[in-house]
């Protein structure tokens, strides 16, 4: 039996409010790839290479971070329905907005990536159809755009969608672990709060995180193709299945309060040592057992990053409202339109020469303002809801599990 069995959470308005943050962050994250010098699907003709340690604030911990609230917010809806209806709501809720997007929303990535790949390599072996022809290829497979290093788009793809995808995916796992285990989230639950005492609460999800990228991240780089992407699995599985084993538990949300200023402390230190090793070794090649200790740095960054921001949001963040139940609703829209978005409108904004600050700025604005429309725009058309991740019903939404879940 669970230790806090008495004492479960009924509602995390904290999980709520973290979901909503990571996903702003997200968005914010996105905007920047455009402009630091990492690969991209477009780049900004003037790189800032100033920003990458901005970039490095988040990069470690975000998307773990949203597996583990996405586990948390499973966990309350698995312990109300079946298993059979858990598994078909989340297929129902999850696979509309990944095809739409696949073929529809995501297909102007790709477009500009050809076409800023021409634009820098004219002696390339292909062009930039117009539009339908573009498109016809991308839903064919057909496109034949190959660089010059052998690397080629595959299409169709998610892109920025492929979180959906792997949490599709992990949800169907988690389903058929419910069927064979009864009482699942009450006994992962019961072993959470059973090995995650006192300072173990850090020291056993850093061990975990830094055995992962010391062993499984040489041989399997993050790919986000689902099929290959072993260390990302192990990460993000792990997280989600965290994430439903502490959600509901008041013993483990009062050991992160305990723990939140230990761990930002931590993570602050962990993140200033490694994103100095990344801006020194940003185009050189450390000793291999720098680049080891570094792996450790940065699991030391992961993990307290999440649990001082799971302790802090326990805290402070403990209030609902209408203001979260809009958010909380919204984020999947606004996550299924925000990276195209960006990627159109940083083309565009490229050509017009403006001062690099307000072009940002404008392009900040306008994701936002962008996503904030698209989602005023669906959540009043019925029969689009369903595609962009909201229930068919608008009146019973607020009591519902958000789409990320």
């Amino acid at each position: 039996m669970s230790l806090s069995s008495s004492q479960d959470l009924a509602r995390r308005h904290d999980l709520d409010w973290i979901r909503v943050g990571a996903f702003f962050l997200l968005i914010l994250y996105h905007v920047g790839m455009f402009y630091v010098p990492w690969e991209w699907h477009v780049k900004s003709p003037h790189p800032i290479p100033a920003l990458e340690p901005v970039m490095m604030l988040t990069n470690p911990w975000r998307l773990t971070l949203l597996f583990l609230v996405s586990g948390a917010a499973t966990r309350f809806m698995a312990d109300k329905v079946s298993v059979g209806r858990l598994a078909g709501a989340r297929i129902a809720r999850l696979l509309p907005p990944l095809l739409l997007a696949m073929a529809v929303i995501v297909p102007p990535q790709s477009y500009y990536q050809v076409a800023e790949y021409v634009a820098a390599h004219p002696q390339a072996p292909f062009g930039v159809d117009p539009w339908p022809a573009f498109w016809g290829k991308y839903m064919t497979a057909s496109g034949g755009w190959c660089g010059e290093d052998g690397d080629c788009l595959i299409t169709p793809t998610w892109n920025h969608m492929w979180f959906v995808a792997y949490l599709l995916v992990y949800t169907l796992v988690l389903a058929l672990l419910l069927a064979i285990v009864p009482r699942l989230g009450a006994r992962l639950q019961a072993a959470c709060e059973r090995v995650l005492a006192g300072p173990w609460l850090l020291v056993l999800p850093i061990v975990f995180l830094a055995l992962a990228r010391a062993t499984l991240f040489p041989i399997f780089d993050i790919t986000h193709a689902l099929v290959d992407d072993w260390y990302n699995h192990a990460i993000s599985l792990a997280a989600f299945m965290l994430g439903f084993g502490l959600a509901k538990s008041s013993v483990l949300r009062e050991r992160l309060i305990a723990m939140r200023w230990p761990a930002v402390i931590l993570a602050l230190a962990a993140y200033a040592a490694f994103a100095t090793y990344a801006w020194i070794y940003r185009q050189g090649d450390p000793a291999q057992a720098l680049r080891l200790a570094m792996r450790g740095v940065y699991a030391v960054d992961q993990w307290c990053a999440i649990a001082a921001i799971l302790g802090f949001g326990a805290k402070h963040l403990n209030r609902g409202g209408p203001v979260l139940r809009y958010l909380t609703l919204g984020v999947f829209p606004f996550y299924i339109v925000h990276q195209t978005v960006t990627v159109v409108l940083a083309r565009h904004l490229a050509k017009a020469g403006l001062p690099q600050g307000l072009e940002a700025l404008i392009l900040v604005a306008g994701t936002f303002g962008a996503c904030f429309a698209t989602y005023e725009i669906v959540r009043r058309i019925p029969g689009v809801r369903m595609l962009f991740g909201l229930r068919a019903q608008p009146a019973v939404e607020a009591s519902r599990p958000p789409a990320f879940a």
